[in-house]
């Protein structure tokens, strides 16, 4: 599948879609270009003017990455599978919000040239279909975001999960080696350190994984270092700390709080509220993986991508409720299998190697996913009654 990247004309919009629809597509797009424009701050003065090859381009993380780089002048060929996990229609409206539009076909054998965004719907697990589409091309970049997600939904389907996660990630790997790219970054986890007390986690801390997903991002880290040995291929992994902010997977609990929340609806709370969570605000991820994208210095490292600050299960609620104007009803719930019990990142390596300092405080990351969250669902819910 490939899209072009078209221009927005406001003609099209009124006639494709109702005044609902064309206000989440507003909201999205608005919450994507500050957040692009937020890294095109942070990134000034760097060439980056590269051909990226993003898997797991049309999610939550990937979609926003994707937008930055082309504001920052990058071509970017994003792989997804569009898998049901969660529906098709949320990932298609974060690719029209990249490319600025409502309604955009999504055409499989359509061929564009020059254009800064193309879409291909292809499963990283079949290697045929990779080597097809790009076996021929050449890209400065992978940044290889796709995967499964979730750590409960991994305890219930772990050969999937391995699947995707594992073989998956070799593919990618392998397809960077058959292309000659030297740069590959790799969308880790802060899930691999498990159950460990001594906090805040540093890079070099012993693994501790307790759920198969937690597994697959250890097997993917040591899949890339042998790549990086024996084909030159720079591998960067970053272990993202609980990332958050405008366009946020319906799954993750803040977006699925609020559905609930503003349903009026009890929303699963589980132990006593004191799990804690490092939470990082979307543009802060996006800032950091672009500085991963450009790194020299050394052939392997893995980076934590963290605030370096936790937040409580119990404080989340209420900043969350505060912010959404609404009274939390809560299900108390005993600790779920594979949750660990916090998570803090040290981002001293981080700073040191890719200049990395997150500027979003909780606070003002919850009340920009709030501001979106409103125009996306409630808003655009009332326009269609």
């Amino acid at each position: 599948m490939s899209l072009p990247r078209t221009s927005r004309t406001g003609n099209d919009l009124d006639d494709k879609t109702g005044n609902g629809e064309n206000s989440s597509r507003n909201a999205t797009e608005n919450a994507a270009e500050n957040i692009s424009e937020d890294a095109a701050k942070h990134t000034k003065g760097k060439d980056l003017t590269s051909r990226v090859l993003l898997s797991g381009g049309a999610g939550f993380i990937g979609s926003h990455l994707a937008r930055a780089l082309i504001e920052l002048g990058s071509e970017v060929h994003v792989v997804d599978n569009f898998d049901p996990f969660y529906p098709r229609k949320l990932k298609e409206r974060n690719i029209e919000g990249i490319l600025g539009r409502s309604k955009v076909a999504l055409e499989r054998s359509a061929e564009v040239h020059e254009s800064a965004l193309k879409v291909y719907e292809i499963d990283i697990c079949n290697y045929e279909a990779l080597i097809s589409a790009f076996g021929n091309m050449k890209f400065d970049v992978f940044v290889h975001l796709a995967a499964k997600a979730g750590v409960r939904p991994s305890i219930m389907d772990p050969i999937g999960y391995c699947r995707t996660n594992v073989l998956g990630t070799q593919n990618m790997l392998e397809l960077a080696a058959k292309t000659g790219t030297k740069q590959f970054v790799f969308a880790s986890s802060s899930s691999v350190y498990g159950v460990n007390p001594n906090v805040p986690w540093k890079e070099d801390e012993p693994l501790k994984p307790i759920s198969p997903y937690a597994g697959t991002k250890i097997a993917g880290e040591l899949m890339g270092h042998v790549y990086s040995h024996l084909y030159g291929i720079r591998f960067i992994a970053l272990r993202y700390f609980t990332v958050y902010g405008p366009g946020q997977r319906p799954d993750l609990a803040i977006c699925k709080f609020s559905h609930l929340m503003t349903q009026g609806k009890p929303i699963p709370f589980y132990g006593d509220g004191s799990t804690k969570r490092d939470y990082t605000y979307i543009a802060d991820i996006v800032k950091g993986t672009i500085s991963a994208m450009e790194y020299r210095d050394s052939m392997y490292e893995v980076i934590n991508l963290g605030n370096h600050h936790t937040v409580s299960l119990k404080e989340m609620v209420e900043v969350l409720a505060r912010g959404l104007g609404v009274r939390p009803i809560l299900d108390v719930k005993p600790l779920p299998p594979g949750d660990v019990p916090q998570t803090y990142a040290d981002i001293g390596k981080a700073r040191r190697l890719l200049g990395y300092e997150p500027t979003t405080t909780f606070e003002e990351g919850i009340a920009k996913f709030v501001e979106w969250f409103k125009m996306t669902f409630i808003k655009s819910a009332r326009s269609d009654r």
